[in-house]
């Protein structure tokens, strides 16, 4: 069976065709070749106390408010809304979570200063045509008991979302399955852009981009417009169906987000496309 054939069977029903006591065909070489992310087949979940929890889920608001708040705010802001937390505890926590203060100390993901860095390449671009530019993010997400993470690749042409996947861990290989998963369906985009995350500035990341013919693009530190539209999805999908219907599980998350994207690239009309959804925009014959 072709990558099209393959692609057009619903994903949840190339999950059932994984069999992990198949000794023949490892569960990896099985999800490469039914274009799965491995990561999507279990989820534990990131565990904290039920304390650090809460405190979690209200750094997570908070930040998704304003994203200029250091330690040092959201320690003072959390303490006015009733949590004892000191500074060094909200950095700590704030770590975990892999945030990005904006025009502060940055923390999306720790840059690494002597990993690869690469100039911004959107100052002044017009972007005209679907695949001239994805951007690709991380973010932190609650759920009823612990927390995981999630990474997306958006079409900033179309606000098409690319591919996209759940994880408890935030390491190189799978932001680079993200990427990969992504191709395999719509081809190499001419740009992608990200921040300065020590996941995208690492080799396995730019040997992955530079391999596909890739330029490679990186937000300056802190800013706050660079990614711009996937910090938009992030925030929609937080307010109306994270934060409103806590997963459970990692295997209700997925789910939950699954179901979301959908709705976001097939149904959701979009002001800033001229009332189209971005499916219309990334894929003119859908």
């Amino acid at each position: 069976m072709d990558e099209k054939k393959i692609s057009q069977i619903p994903l949840s029903d190339r999950k059932v065709l994984i069999d992990k006591a198949d000794t023949d065909m490892s569960v990896r070489r099985q999800c490469d070749l039914l274009q799965i992310n491995r990561s999507s087949l279990s989820y534990e979940a990131g565990i904290v106390s039920t304390a650090d929890q809460q405190i979690m889920l209200q750094i997570d608001k908070l930040h998704l408010k304003d994203p200029t708040l250091g330690s040092r705010r959201m320690s003072k802001t959390l303490q006015r809304n009733g949590f004892c937390v000191g500074r060094i505890k909200a950095r700590s926590l704030m770590q975990k979570m892999g945030l990005r203060v904006i025009y502060r100390r940055p923390k999306t993901t720790i840059a690494d200063p002597a990993s690869y860095k690469y100039p911004y390449l959107l100052r002044g671009i017009d972007i005209q045509r679907p695949n001239q530019v994805w951007g690709i993010d991380i973010t932190f997400v609650p759920m009823a008991r612990g927390y995981m993470y999630m990474c997306a690749v958006i079409d900033l042409y179309s606000r098409f979302m690319v591919s996209w996947s759940i994880s408890n861990t935030m390491d190189a290989s799978w932001v680079c399955s993200v990427i990969q998963a992504g191709v395999a369906l719509y081809g190499p985009p001419e740009i992608i852009n990200s921040d300065q995350g020590s996941q995208f500035t690492s080799w396995q990341y730019i040997s992955l981009l530079q391999g596909l013919g890739i330029k490679i693009s990186m937000d300056g530190k802190g800013r706050a417009v660079d990614n711009v539209f996937i910090e938009r999805f992030w925030r929609t999908l937080k307010h109306e169906k994270i934060y409103l219907f806590p997963p459970g599980n990692g295997t209700e998350l997925f789910q939950i987000v699954d179901s979301f994207v959908h709705y976001y690239n097939h149904e959701r009309l979009h002001q800033s496309l001229d009332y189209v959804t971005p499916v219309e925009m990334y894929l003119p014959a859908a």
